[in-house]
């Protein structure tokens, strides 16, 4: 139960301290501590908040509600319209400068910024716009950081005199092979073959060690499989992975491309047509799989769904132990066998060197509409992965970086890259991510750099199942995939002490995110501080002329073209149709699509409000249809509208929102719209999903509670026509909310309701 927030920190009581669950007997003592962080700073929030944070008032063992209460009433006078979203990480004077970007700007800011550069924090903005008019500096310093061994040296970072070829010319001449660059010692990085490159625990083991893997037997155990794959497959053959990725799954992905082969990624979760598809569209030859998935003690078939989707050869490993629970059909192979192939062969390897621009991996759109891009990532993309997260995430070597994803989407790829060049460990978790298992890894791992989605941090906090761990380790945490919720990263981030949150958002085609947090900005919960480094753009009014610089805004973002690691092609979707065609020309180039939809506050910061071409009109109103900010309902209503629903606009998360806070029951809520039969305006049902599952609610009280909380907090022209209460909502391999596909199912359901 949430605290209730008091006008100012210094109206809160004993009484509000001890409902907010502190024993009675601690109540003065935190009270007093309080008091003497915040006392001094009068009116000033923010500084209140730091000194707060700075002197430990709070700890990661007090109840969330006592965290509500101090952060809420803290910033209760805040006024959002004016100032922006309330900072809750403020970046040191001091440690600035042991970040990397940090590091490099107090090296080369006073040569390149001149008399201008003063010091990490206040020069940012100065040497983020440096990096995007001075690719070439920018892109020769970061390359000096990362493990990249070129076998011949790019002639440039980037030709780009012929406007047309509209993203540039990237590393001309050069030659790689970035799974090699992985792979290997790096004296820079205090990277040795002793070192350790993958951290890992099986679902069901949590009360045993981690299990390690150095750096050497990574390389042995890549060849091994690269040799397994030379007598089966020709170079440039594409061989897809559809299974969790566990330590056996990033060995077959670096050995593929060691190989001259192209991975094809299939997230796990996809159904036997979506495998198919998958393997149709990118030609593979081949996938390599599992026989099932643990997930949460309980065995779920993969093999089987593999079968069902393609014929093409299919090497199956064990989910656990050395035996298979499958029968493999004829043609395909065990992965005992797969790997018996390599007997007899060197026990060295010798990597296949191509072009930067070659091909390593095809990975795919959430395909939501239609088929699905398949979108190519060449040696470029995880160059571009492992400076973002060595910019943004500040990712150092001897880090610890666990984020749970997949290689069959665009953060599995960009979390191996982004350890592995960065001379950081990887931590693998081969179970579910949703119970204290996997948090008590993060704990017994020493995670230090921790990525997550906001569904993954709702189920942690709801479980309350970090109670009695460690989480202090960590430095650095980060969130990307949906909006998140400012509350549930308030819990999040107080887990850890209050570190910061970087939130990214980006793109599988962009192989990076365009607009992230940084350690050298003041961070708020829910949203970016700014566009990524390199990276540039605009915000475009509905007639496609961009907003000036700094004026808060709501629009269309367009993208400048020559973007480091972006893609220039697609394999089955005509790439300037859908990147280009139709976007405006801004100082002589003609600006890339990205179809999100963004805020830029007073402050200087930014919130995704959703996307360009998925939108829905209730009363006149027009309503962003994919995620954006969230914000909390203990701020004042007044504060919220004044910020979040600019004229004529506002966002289908902003009214799950207010509908999540309208019973203690829900544990999320949909909105979507839907179109009447027999026409006439869109209305308006709201899909919810409750915490106890087996519990029975009453869909009209439900649908008279969010029509109240709406009315009250929203807009009152908005009505609420359908409710319904599901199990659970469909999500992508990336974790988005597919709210096309709830819209679907509701018309379809009504339709069927209207025939009888």
């Amino acid at each position: 139960m949430a605290a209730t927030a008091r006008g100012s920190v210094g109206e809160i009581r004993a009484a509000d301290v001890e409902a907010a669950g502190l024993a009675a007997a601690d109540a003065a003592a935190f009270l007093a501590a309080l008091r003497s962080a915040t006392g001094k700073y009068g009116g000033d929030a923010a500084a209140a908040w730091a000194a707060v944070v700075a002197a430990g008032v709070l700890r990661p063992d007090h109840p969330h509600a006592l965290h509500q209460l101090v952060y809420y009433s803290v910033y209760a006078g805040w006024d959002r319209a004016k100032r922006g979203p309330p900072p809750y990480w403020f970046p040191s004077p001091t440690d600035c400068k042991q970040t990397n970007l940090g590091r490099v700007m107090e090296q080369n800011g006073p040569k390149l910024l001149g008399a201008s550069y003063k010091d990490p924090i206040s020069s940012f903005a100065l040497f983020h716009k440096f990096s995007i008019e001075n690719q070439e500096v920018y892109w020769k310093i970061v390359l000096k950081e990362l493990s990249i061994k070129f076998v011949r040296e790019p002639t440039s970072i980037l030709d780009a005199p012929d406007k047309s070829k509209k993203g540039g010319t990237w590393f001309p001449g050069a030659v790689l092979n970035i799974a090699e660059c992985c792979l290997l010692p790096w004296p820079s990085q205090n990277k040795t073959d002793d070192s350790t490159a993958i951290v890992w625990r099986d679902e069901g083991f949590d009360d045993y060690p981690v299990n390690r893997m150095s750096l050497k037997e990574l390389r042995t155990q890549v060849m091994t499989v690269a040799n397994a794959l030379d007598t089966m497959f020709q170079k440039g053959d594409r061989i897809a992975i559809d299974m969790p990725m566990t330590c056996n799954a990033v060995i077959v992905y670096l050995a593929i491309i060691l190989g001259g082969f192209v991975v094809v990624g299939i997230a796990d979760s996809f159904a036997p047509q979506e495998i198919g598809t998958r393997m149709r569209v990118a030609k593979a030859k081949a996938i390599v799989t599992q026989d099932f998935i643990i997930r949460g003690g309980k065995k779920f078939p993969l093999y089987s769904r593999v079968m069902e989707g393609t014929s093409a050869k299919a090497i199956v490993i064990p989910a656990t132990g050395d035996r298979l629970g499958v029968t493999p059909r004829n043609g395909d192979m065990s992965w005992k066998d797969f790997l018996s192939r390599a007997a007899g062969r060197s026990s060295m390897y010798s990597p296949v060197y191509q072009s930067a621009d070659a091909l390593i991996n095809i990975l795919f759109s959430s395909g939501t509409t239609g088929e699905p891009k398949a979108i190519p990532w060449t040696q470029l993309c995880p160059i571009r992965c492992g400076a973002d997260t060595w910019a943004h995430l500040d990712v150092r070597p001897k880090d610890i970086g666990c984020w749970p994803t997949n290689l069959g989407w665009v953060m599995g790829p960009i979390q191996l890259f982004s350890c592995f060049l960065n001379g950081a460990t990887l931590a693998l978790y081969h179970g579910s991510p949703l119970g204290r298992g996997f948090c008590k890894f993060v704990q017994d791992a020493r995670v230090s750099v921790l990525g997550s989605v906001p569904s993954l941090v709702k189920s942690w906090k709801a479980g309350n199942l970090t109670k009695g761990l460690d989480w202090t380790k960590i430095r650095v945490l980060a969130t990307t995939g949906e909006a998140s919720d400012i509350d549930d990263n308030l819990w999040l981030s107080s887990r850890t002490c209050y570190k910061p949150i970087v939130e990214c958002c980006g793109g599988t085609e962009l192989a990076s995110s365009y607009i992230q947090g940084s350690l050298l900005q003041p961070q708020a919960f829910g949203a970016f501080s700014g566009a990524s480094m390199s990276t540039g753009f605009v915000i475009l009014d509905e007639q496609g002329n961009p907003y000036p610089d700094n004026l808060p805004c709501s629009g269309e973002v367009g993208l400048f073209p020559l973007y480091f690691g972006a893609t220039n092609r697609l394999l089955n979707a005509d790439h300037d149709k859908v990147y280009f065609d139709g976007m405006p020309i801004y100082r002589g180039r003609q600006l890339r699509r990205h179809g999100d939809i963004i805020q830029r506050t007073v402050g200087d910061y930014y919130i995704v409000q959703g996307r360009a071409d998925d939108t829905m009109n209730l009363g006149g109103i027009k309503v962003e249809a994919l995620p954006f900010n969230v914000f909390n309902p203990l701020f004042a209503s007044h504060e919220t509208n004044a910020i979040f629903l600019l004229p004529e606009q506002t966002s289908s998360v902003e009214i799950e929102r207010v509908c999540n806070g309208a019973d203690e029951g829900l544990l999320e809520t949909a909105a979507v719209s839907i179109k009447p039969s027999g026409g006439g305006p869109e209305q308006l049902a709201i899909l919810a999903v409750l915490k106890d599952r087996s519990t029975s609610y009453d869909a009209n009280i439900l649908k008279s509670k969010f029509q109240r909380s709406i009315q009250r907090n929203l807009n009152p022209l908005f009505r609420v026509s359908y409710v319904k209460v599901v199990p659970e909502f469909p999500r992508t391999a990336s974790n988005k909310l597919l709210r096309r596909v709830l819209r679907d199912q509701l018309k379809q359901e009504l339709a069927n309701r209207s025939k009888l």
